[in-house]
């Protein structure tokens, strides 16, 4: 009898206390749900017990990473219909774990999760689903995560060695997949759109503006920090005439970083070197970028990155930080690193809120003189990134693996929504280190970014 996806809807229903919103089909071929709208696919039972086992989105994801579930149809749609479930579900405090072990624990969890704990186990209806979701997924042993696609970092967070892994696993997964991801540009962080703008044209406005509110002339000096794959480098030293040293953790970015460089003959101009910011003594600078580096440095550390910085800048000297920001919790004992982030993209990976970036800022010596914030901007990064993976899929595949594939398409998808519903930003943060007179030479309108 083919009943799996109508008694997993049902049951899924009573545990939630609301319609299903999103079709479902199992692995037994039944489906159940709206008639209309994207289908999630579960290829195995394997995948409930993923879910079980790691209730939210972890499990979810694993599930995905797995190939235990996909998708049909608009992959955004579902992920904004299922958004209530679990996004909303994280904002809210959470229970102490149960103290029951096992399969039936986890399950224990999820209910605690969803809802109010104590509510929840007074509902004898909602009790009785979870059991009924344990004998649908048949209580074997909990399914091991895709281990191919997952890194384990140990030690004390964001020492220099711990970071060096951390980095290695978000980049070196081959220069030829992110070619195909991020289009001839190699600039792994939110462009700037204009209306009509293509990717590549974004991108290099982006670079110009960093250029621009740096303020950068012939003969400076600039330090770009977490330089990727050389974009921002090259454009510096070639639109601008600056002399640029780029550094790296990663050594495939460095690798194909100097290629770039050697091709265009600016290697009297720029210099790129596989080194942490930590260890760089060749200032002072004139001008420093850091674009999208900061979400590697971690709470504990920040404060150490920003006087770093600071040091390394000349007086007058500007940090154009662009930096993705989360919004502050009410407590914030209580934020939570996302569990499939950490372990399958970006390991040790942190989101701070912009008041806390400007502070440590301010805390260490710099006067911040603008703050653009650029999050619709990289919603439309994201979807542009997300319809080149899509276009060059069966090459993705075989640059990489089908593990790694499927979770650069959830976690890019996933995160054009979240900056869509604002539930996170990014910003260009703009500081000066003033001179003993506080005269920081900034224009007196600001935002035509002259010298």
């Amino acid at each position: 009898m083919n009943d799996a996806a109508p008694r997993l809807a049902a049951l899924a229903e009573a545990l939630l206390g609301a319609p299903l919103p999103v079709r479902v089909r199992a692995w037994d071929g039944s489906e159940a749900g709206p008639s209309t709208g994207p289908v999630l696919v579960f290829h195995h039972r394997r995948a409930l017990r993923r879910i079980l086992w790691k209730p939210g989105e972890l499990g979810l994801a694993r599930a995905w990473v797995a190939g235990d579930l996909t998708v049909e149809g608009d992959l955004y749609a579902l992920l904004d219909l299922v958004a209530g479930l679990l996004w909303e579900r994280d904002r809210a405090p959470q229970a102490p774990p149960p103290a029951a072990r096992g399969l039936r624990g986890a399950a224990a969890g999820l209910v605690e999760r969803v809802a109010d704990p104590v509510a929840l186990l007074r509902d004898r209806e909602r009790r009785d689903a979870v059991r009924g979701l344990i004998q649908l997924a048949r209580p074997l042993p909990a399914p091991p995560p895709p281990p191919e696609e997952a890194v384990r970092v140990a030690g004390p967070r964001h020492t220099k060695g711990r970071d060096r892994k951390a980095i290695s696993h978000h980049y070196d997964v081959g220069n030829d997949f992110y070619e195909r991801v991020l289009g001839p540009s190699m600039v792994y962080s939110c462009a700037y759109w204009s209306p009509g703008s293509t990717l590549e044209e974004a991108q290099r406005d982006k670079l110009d503006l960093v250029c621009r509110k740096l303020a950068l002339r012939p003969g400076q000096r600039l330090l770009d920090v977490g330089c990727g794959w050389g974009s921002m480098a090259l454009h510096a030293a070639r639109e601008y005439g600056v002399q640029v040293t780029g550094v790296t953790l990663s050594r495939e970015q460095a690798a194909y970083a100097r290629k770039r460089v050697a091709q265009e003959g600016l290697a009297d101009l720029v210099e790129i070197r596989i080194q942490d910011y930590r260890d760089v003594e060749d200032g002072p600078y004139d001008a420093i970028s850091s674009i999208g580096m900061a979400e590697h440095v971690g709470s504990e550390r920040y404060r150490e990155y920003a006087r770093t910085l600071y040091a390394l800048l000349r007086p007058g000297g500007r940090l154009l930080n662009h930096q993705i920001a989360r919004r502050p919790e009410a407590d914030e004992s209580a934020y939570r690193i996302d569990e499939f982030i950490d372990a399958y993209v970006f390991p040790d990976g942190e989101l701070s809120p912009l008041g806390t970036t400007v502070g440590e800022l301010e805390r260490a010596g710099f006067e911040v003189r603008d703050v653009e914030a650029l999050r619709e901007h990289y919603a439309l990064t994201l979807r542009a990134w997300v319809a080149r993976l899509e276009d060059h899929w069966e090459e993705a595949l075989r640059l990489t693996s089908p593990g790694r594939a499927r979770v650069w398409l959830l976690y890019m998808a996933a995160s054009a929504l979240a900056f869509e519903h604002g539930r996170i930003g990014v910003n260009q943060v703009l500081a000066v280190k003033a001179s003993a007179r506080g005269d920081a030479r900034l224009p007196l309108r600001l935002r035509t970014w002259g010298a």
